[in-house]
């Protein structure tokens, strides 16, 4: 039984330590932005900040529950449409967090 619980409570914080490190945030999401999707300045979003504040908080996260989200990043920057095809899963994660951290209602960006 004591060995039991040792297992059961190294499972657990091994559990947490990997899920906290796999979680997505608005950085990464923001370098991928930086990094990828400059061509959506041919749109005229001259930064991040322009593609993220499209949308308030709340109509971001009903795109990503309707999953709906990849055709509105299409919508709002076509010259970029391939790149947001080809995203991954971890990718659109971290762009969401993006844009939803950045949203009209959100946080303003330091940059990009």
């Amino acid at each position: 039984m004591n060995k039991t619980t040792s297992l059961l409570l190294a499972a657990l914080v091994a559990g947490s330590l990997f899920s906290t490190s796999a979680m997505a945030d608005a950085k990464k999401g923001q370098k991928f932005y930086l990094k990828k999707l400059k061509v959506c300045k041919d749109d005229g979003l001259k930064t991040g900040a322009n593609f993220a504040t499209k949308h308030k908080r709340d109509e971001w996260a009903s795109m990503k529950e309707k999953g709906a989200l990849l055709n509105e990043w299409k919508t709002i920057c076509p010259s970029g449409a391939d790149k947001i095809e080809k995203m991954k899963e971890d990718d659109i994660q971290d762009l969401y967090d993006f844009v939803w951290q950045y949203a009209s209602d959100g946080d303003v960006p330091s940059c990009g």
